[in-house]
């Protein structure tokens, strides 16, 4: 049995391996030019471990490569044979060559957990992508919610499809940015994470295969994993401008994922941004192959360039419904503590999820969908959104301004909107800086935990969650850690030192 799950064809490749750095790929550390298989092989490594190839790819054929990169087959074949002494090939004669990781200590993949309060005034917590609580909109929708409940006090208090008035709020909602919607195809959810859950539970059986972005938000990767899915990892497009389309279809083809799971919308972690023209082809590629395309809103509304108008919604291209589910959230645009998300989807989906809720965790609290429909209703949830974006541009900022002070060998995209910055360490592993970070009081989360089977170790992800003095301090700690890893030296144990902006 073939053990590859997806394929990159010889132009693909030959493609990527010439968009690299040619000092980067030619020369030696005493600056004397490589011999040509050793430097394809080096390109190909440097592929896999920033994702740009995902791992477990079938590559191509000696003959086929040779032929599109230009070089001979002699040369193509002690490239491979230089991979597989590394680790990073493997071969079976009659199902080819895939790309892997080398074996040794397991990388990290699950996400951080948030760090307790407690812990704040000696540790700059980089590690959870979320904000305070806007307010005194939060208030208020509390206050709110708490006049509505009486209400519903006097019911039973299970509303596994959400409470109508939510229902029918999140329904005008997406009618009202061009979506014909109603309460029908609305579920409310604990939060994003339980929306894709529970289509997860619907939709997918162990050992399925399921396509996800590559890199993509850490926690959703690790609930598949638990699921049972086999992740098919498809890596963005060039420069994170948006999705690979060529890619996606052949994929599509190739490993028939049962679902996807993707972030069109200020990519977590990349911020990336998928074009209107990516959205339509990626929702027919999807339908062609009979795959179900999950697409995550979560990061939608958080718009931090003002001349940035965000494509239509990716569900705008599938009128039937028979192809996308869109899941969202308030966790980021208000506050991760008002854990209510939803799905929109067709109506017998609803209903099919609806009805296996009942063996999951019932409904949502009634208390917490009462303040969101009372932040929709009354105009609250725009100006908690403009306080959101206002805050989170300010700290955006100060990071970007912090890094390129502190960090100038680091290099990231700016990105338009969302709360996260996605970092290339210089050549460094993100896992070892992250694991001295945390000894010098800056905590991150390493690339590892956000790609499949060891990819992006060259990377961290920076949200932005603080800004000004803290900001700054956060990047001296993490230029620190860097210069510890670049030089092998030592962290000391002790513990890190309180630091008050």
């Amino acid at each position: 049995m073939a053990q590859w799950t997806s394929a990159v064809g010889a132009p693909q490749l030959a493609r990527l391996l010439r968009s690299q750095d040619p000092r980067a790929a030619e020369l030696t550390a005493n600056g004397r030019k490589l011999p040509a298989y050793r430097s394809l092989a080096d390109g190909v490594r440097r592929l896999v471990l920033e994702g740009r190839v995902p791992v477990a790819a079938r590559l191509p054929a000696e003959r086929e490569l040779a032929a599109a990169f230009g070089v001979s087959r002699t040369t193509v074949a002690a490239a491979y044979e230089a991979l597989r002494a590394e680790g990073f090939l493997e071969s079976r004669r009659g199902s080819g060559s895939w790309t892997a990781v080398p074996a040794g200590n397991p990388l990290p993949t699950r996400g951080l957990e948030p760090l307790p309060p407690e812990a704040a005034g000696s540790m700059i917590d980089l590690g959870c992508a979320a904000l305070p609580a806007p307010e005194p909109w939060l208030t208020r929708a509390v206050q709110g919610a708490m006049s509505d409940l009486p209400l519903y006090a006097h019911t039973h208090g299970d509303y596994p499809a959400g409470l109508p008035v939510l229902r029918q709020a999140l329904a005008d909602r997406f009618t009202a940015r061009g979506i014909p919607t109603m309460p029908e195809q609305i579920m409310v959810t604990t939060g994003a994470m339980g929306a894709v859950a529970a289509i997860c539970r619907l939709c997918t059986s162990p050992g399925e295969r399921v396509a996800v972005d590559s890199p993509s938000y850490a926690n959703i990767l690790q609930l598949m994993r638990d699921a049972g899915a086999r992740l098919v990892p498809v890596a963005l497009g060039e420069r994170l401008a948006g999705w690979d389309i060529p890619a996606w279809r052949q994929v599509m083809r190739d490993a028939a994922p049962r679902m996807a799971y993707v972030v069109a919308d200020f990519h977590n972690p990349t911020g990336s941004l998928a074009t209107e023209d990516q959205r339509r082809r990626l929702v027919d590629a999807a339908r062609s192959a009979g795959t179900l395309l999950v697409v995550d809103e979560t990061m939608a509304e958080i718009v931090l360039d003002p001349d940035t108008e965000p494509p239509r919604p990716v569900c705008a291209f599938d009128p039937a419904g028979s192809a996308v589910i869109t899941v969202g959230s308030a966790s980021k645009a208000f506050w991760a503590g008002m854990r209510i998300g939803w799905v929109r989807a067709a109506p017998d989906i609803i209903r099919s999820l609806v009805a296996a809720r009942a063996y999951s965790d019932l409904g949502s609290p009634v208390l917490e969908q009462l303040a969101i429909a009372s932040l929709l209703e009354s105009g609250g949830w725009e100006e908690a959104v403009r306080i959101r974006r206002e805050q989170a541009r300010e700290n955006r900022d100060a990071i970007v301004e912090a890094v390129h002070r502190h960090l100038p060998d680091w290099e990231f995209s700016v990105p338009r909107g969302g709360l996260t910055l996605w970092a290339r360490t210089g050549g460094l592993s993100g896992s070892r800086i992250a694991e001295a970070g945390e000894r010098l009081g800056v905590r991150v989360p390493s690339g590892p935990r956000f790609g499949v089977d060891g990819a992006f170790e060259g990377f961290v992800r920076l949200p932005f969650t603080v800004s000004g003095a803290v900001a700054d301090e956060a990047a001296i700690r993490l230029a620190r850690a860097a210069r510890l890893v670049a030089t092998g030296a030592s962290v000391e144990a002790e513990p890190p030192q309180a630091f008050v902006a």
